[in-house]
């Protein structure tokens, strides 16, 4: 990234900042309007895991395991664009690290696009003129949320964090200087795949499926440019893993934008609300009108049927 790019993304250099060293850095991170920005970062402070993430007034903060260590990440609305301060172990990391906020919160998607598609359906077009521009959360990390995804299934949002905040202080690696509630990064893979898990009491069953996923995607299952449909395959030879939780990874590890959960029970309560099928397969039938953008339906039958705040919320705590 050169100077004038730097300026111009308003990057802030620390002192201490080199390029191969720690700095700290603020960017802008610009999006493509609309987007409730809010509904987003509340959806990933329900799920925020105790010593590795943190929400609190608009502000979502977590640490993150990058190529050439750890970081801290802050985002938050900064009106025109999305506030993020970058805490790095290593000045390099500074791309990898904007890419992946950017995953996290999709702002590379086009919502006017989306919205054509969508638009098409009556069923839908109050609810995009209610809120339009909702995103699918994503993920800084694929290894992770394919873990957190077995790890919430068939649990509430509360339990779900209660079992991913032991796995994390048991074997998440300490952060040399924790900065505030954030202590551990996320417990890599190849640790997983190698430990016992008896500290999550979880049952027998469980603790297999997860050791059995670690160990795939210790062989890098979910690497970058990973192919959607070929992921689902593997995701599902492995034990515990069901159509579900394969959709789920596929939506917010791989970004598939057409990845959809006609068994879910959050989106089957918000097709009924709406007059559409309820029955799994013929909702996927319904659904087909939607393609390519079926993930992005999904989060307004999701926003429909949760509860009475509008806000998205899967039947698992994934």
């Amino acid at each position: 990234m050169s100077e004038d790019d730097e300026r111009s993304n308003g990057v802030q250099r620390a002192p201490s900042g080199g390029p191969a060293g720690p700095a700290r850095i603020s960017i802008k991170l610009p999006y493509r309007r609309p987007l409730p920005l809010t509904d987003l970062l509340e959806f990933l402070g329900r799920r925020a895991v105790s010593g590795v993430e943190h929400y609190s007034a608009g502000r979502y903060r977590r640490t993150a395991s990058l190529p050439h260590g750890p970081a801290v990440v802050e985002l938050f609305d900064a009106g025109d664009h999305i506030g993020c301060h970058l805490e790095l172990d290593d000045w390099r990391d500074l791309a990898t690290a904007e890419y992946r906020c950017r995953r996290l919160l999709d702002l590379d998607a086009n919502p006017q696009a989306i919205e054509a598609v969508l638009a098409t359906d009556p069923a839908l077009r109050a609810l995009l003129a209610a809120k339009p521009g909702l995103r699918i959360p994503g993920t800084m990390d694929a290894d992770e949320l394919a873990i957190r995804a077995v790890l919430g299934q068939q649990v509430s949002v509360a339990a779900a964090r209660t079992i991913a905040g032991r796995l994390a202080a048991a074997y998440g690696e300490p952060l040399l200087q924790p900065g505030g509630a954030l202590t551990h990064l996320w417990p890599s893979a190849s640790v997983l795949a190698n430990t016992g898990l008896l500290e999550l009491g979880m049952p027998n069953s469980r603790r297999e499926a997860v050791r059995s996923l670690a160990n795939a995607l210790a062989d890098g299952l979910l690497q970058d440019g990973a192919e959607s449909n070929e992921v689902r395959g593997h995701l599902l030879a492995l034990p515990g893993i069901g159509p579900w939780t394969a959709s789920y990874i596929e939506m917010r590890a791989l970004a598939n934008a057409d990845a959809f959960l006609p068994s879910d029970l959050g989106v089957r309560k918000g097709a009924e609300s709406l007059g559409l099928p309820v029955v799994p397969l013929e909702l996927e039938r319904y659904a087909e009108r939607w393609r390519p953008w079926r993930a992005y339906a999904l989060q307004y039958l999701w926003a429909t049927g949760s509860n009475s705040t509008g806000t998205r919320s899967p039947n698992f705590g994934a």
